[in-house]
């Protein structure tokens, strides 16, 4: 790995720890030229499904596009970016998890309500009435009462 200051192609390992999550390794290492320590870090490199859309066209899964439409969904709501994060990271863990290389919008799209729901009702329904196209507030009504009779029921 080069050092990032003097570029110089001689850098040491000082320490390495797995992330929390598990899915990289962190490493301090330090430039035998300059001196100067840095963090890199390091994870496997993995084939990124292609998402099929409703259209039929398909696009590369986008992390950003993911991320942005729950941030969305999210705003101005009582959530840590911690927890926003985490919930990434498991629709992530899952979209790779099937090890196909196409994988349906609707399925991913799933997947965010489900960790929406998990964190913040309103974010829910919120994501749910773009996702689900509601054209009125009955379609709304309907919805809220689904979440309020899955909420109500005992959890096994």
């Amino acid at each position: 790995m080069h050092c990032p200051y003097c570029s110089a192609a001689d850098t040491r390992v000082i320490d390495s720890r797995l992330s929390p999550e598990g899915d990289r390794v962190r490493r301090r290492r330090v430039c035998a030229a300059c001196g100067e320590r840095f963090t890199s870090y390091e994870m496997a490199e993995l084939v990124v499904p292609r998402i099929i859309k409703s259209d039929g066209t398909r696009e590369t899964l986008n992390e950003d596009k993911l991320r942005s439409g729950m941030l969305r969904a999210l705003e101005k709501r009582p959530v840590t970016t911690e927890q926003i994060e985490s919930a990434l990271q498991r629709i992530m863990k899952q979209v790779r998890g099937r090890g196909e290389r196409e994988v349906g919008s609707r399925q991913i799209g799933e997947w965010v309500m489900d960790e929406l729901r998990a964190l913040d009702q309103v974010a829910y329904v919120r994501f749910a009435s773009v996702y689900r196209s509601f054209e009125d507030v009955e379609a709304f009504r309907e919805e809220v009462e689904r979440l309020q009779r899955d909420t109500s029921k005992p959890k096994v």
